[in-house]
């Protein structure tokens, strides 16, 4: 087993944590730290489940992983709306939907990954 560390999905996990920083300093006074902190803390928090999941025997890996693709649309949920209210650039906008789309294709398939290789119960 690798380390969590050397996943791509970290890997990408980690640079849309740094976009979000930078999201977060782009953001108006009243904003930013109720809709930038709640973009980090999702984020982080899937940072958090790709480690469980890689740790995690099999059979557990998908609740893991499920759980990291519902904080990814909860992020791109919150991303959309500081868009769409022009508190985050365009530039900003497409690269992080260039990495939550990363994110969500490896997640799913890691998912779909875990869920063939689970146990019949």
């Amino acid at each position: 087993m690798a380390l969590h560390t050397d996943l791509p999905i970290y890997r990408t996990g980690v640079q849309l944590l740094a976009l979000a920083i930078k999201v977060q300093q782009q953001m108006p006074r009243g904003v930013k730290r109720s809709l930038g902190d709640k973009i980090s803390q999702h984020i982080t928090e899937m940072l958090d489940l790709m480690a469980l999941a890689n740790a995690t025997q099999r059979a557990e890996r998908a609740a893991h992983i499920q759980a990291l693709m519902k904080h990814l649309r909860a992020t791109t949920v919150l991303l959309r709306v500081s868009h769409d209210s022009r508190f985050v650039s365009h530039q900003l906008w497409g690269e992080s939907v260039q990495l939550l789309d990363s994110i969500g294709k490896q997640g799913g398939g890691w998912l779909k990954h875990a869920a063939n290789r689970a146990p019949a119960a």
